[in-house]
């Protein structure tokens, strides 16, 4: 009989959508769906500790009781009674690149990772799926005290008191009905610690790759930068396109203290049949500095909204971001600012870019409690529509509850100058050619706060994306 079609026909992204055949004797697979023992399942597999089994389950509940949200895109169509929620490699994790299976290192290597660990990174972490199924750092960063490994290894060994103080307190599963699941089955992802003084000269990264048909993804990323220490941290993800549903609901929890500084870079590049239903949340302490650097390429659906609590006096918090919406995308994305200390100051400059009918919503939120006197905050969101098809909406919101501060929001929404296409095609370009050159000119601000090889990608992921606007 004829293999069952899954993969869908779309525009050559042969760099991303590459996949290989998971079979039962390489890849144990939980049963689909979501219930008390799936959980279970997945608290046994990862050999967890009695208080992490314990949180899955209350977390379970919590899922089991909270609506889905009503006032974002429409994701009735995401049924988690189908999808897997657990995909295992069944290999152990390797901390040399040879010792990687076959397959999943073909993988990492069409996508660059060995290469750009090799160039210009401090450490990788690479997750397939499920599980890390590589992790390496470099001496000389181990040897500053620096902690970077996979999660498992953190909560099971010597950093578990760490973990069990700072895992989910920032985004508590009561947040929202996606974060209670992935208190209840998140897999994988990354522990860093940078010690107090610490400077990590050179970025971190982690990569995640989502390739099992019909499955979940929920990495849980918990970094904590100690007193006066500064780190770069790199996360990237992609995934082949199915035609049925993935789910990614990873978690990001970013802990800023006194003095420190955390730059951290993301470029989601996931396929078109996903909901990406991310959050991501970082607490910044006195005189600590936050800097978001985000692109949006992929994905059916997104819910992305990176928040930052500005706890400390005159800490201070910048973001910068990209969305890319085309054919059957509609993308809900954005910041949140929490002004709460004295003289602390927030920047979120926002692009978003849609084209053949996609859609592209910027949504933000400022909040200046009553005791954050002396706040400055400023938004600065600009939209590009390439066609009459595509929509492009900004809905931002601002709770100020003192006098003694300073905000300013400002929105741009248009389309391509025929003028300046005009001019680029008297310069020898052809129509194609042009409008991709002035849309990578919009996105100009947001590449060039990214690590070179992302700033190529994502240059690339736009003119992939502009191939067949006309």
């Amino acid at each position: 009989m004829a293999e069952e079609k899954t993969q869908v026909a779309d525009i050559d992204r042969s760099l991303y959508d590459f996949r290989y055949a998971e079979s039962d004797k390489d890849f144990y697979k939980i049963r689909k769906g979501l219930d008390e023992s799936v959980v279970l399942r997945i608290s046994e597999e990862k050999q967890d500790p009695a208080w992490m089994r314990e949180f899955r389950l209350k977390s379970l509940a919590l899922f089991n009781q909270i609506n889905e949200p009503d006032w974002g895109p429409d994701i009735r169509d995401l049924d988690i009674q189908k999808i897997v929620t657990y995909v295992k490699p069944k290999t152990a994790m390797a901390a040399k690149w040879a010792d990687v299976p076959k397959d999943i290192k073909e993988t990492f290597e069409k996508l660059g990772i060995p290469e750009a660990e090799r160039e210009s990174l401090a450490g990788v972490g690479a997750q397939y799926d499920s599980e890390l199924v590589y992790h390496n750092v470099k001496d000389e960063v181990s040897a500053q005290g620096v902690v970077y490994t996979d999660f498992e290894s953190a909560l099971r060994g010597q950093y578990g008191d760490m973990v069990h103080e700072y895992f989910m307190h920032l985004v508590p599963p009561s947040d929202h009905k996606f974060a209670a699941l992935h208190g209840a089955v998140w897999s994988g992802g990354s522990f860093v610690y940078v010690p107090k003084g610490v400077k990590v000269k050179i970025p971190l990264q982690s990569y995640f790759r989502l390739n099992a048909a019909g499955a979940g993804q929920f990495e849980h990323t918990l970094i904590i930068v100690d007193e006066g220490a500064d780190l770069h941290f790199i996360e990237g993800c992609s995934a082949p396109k199915y035609n049925v549903a993935n789910l990614h609901a990873g978690c990001v929890e970013l802990y800023v203290k006194k003095g420190a500084h955390l730059r951290y870079s993301t470029i989601e590049n996931w396929s078109k049949n996903m909901y990406n239903l991310n959050t991501k949340r970082a607490l910044v302490e006195e005189d600590a500095t936050m800097e978001w650097v985000s692109g949006s390429f992929g994905s059916h659906i997104s819910y992305l909204y990176p928040t930052t609590l500005l706890k400390g006096d005159r800490s201070r918090c910048e973001f910068t971001g990209i969305t890319f919406a085309g054919q059957g995308q509609n993308l809900d994305t954005g910041a949140k600012m929490v002004h709460i200390g004295k003289h602390t100051s927030s920047v979120i400059n926002s692009k978003s870019i849609s084209k053949s009918g996609g859609i592209s919503t910027y949504r933000s939120a400022i909040v200046v409690n009553s005791g954050a006197k002396h706040a400055k905050a400023s938004v600065d969101c600009q939209s590009l529509m390439l066609d009459s098809e595509s929509r492009s909406d900004t809905v931002p919101a601002m709770n100020i509850m003192t006098d003694d501060c300073d905000v300013g929001h400002e929105a741009k929404i248009g389309r391509i100058s025929n003028k300046a296409v005009f001019y680029l095609m008297s310069r020898g370009l052809s129509e194609e050619e042009a409008r991709a050159m002035i849309v990578s000119g919009f996105a100009n601000p947001v590449s060039k706060e990214l690590p070179l090889e992302y700033a190529v990608e994502m240059n690339n992921l736009i003119r992939l994306e502009m191939k067949g606007t006309l």
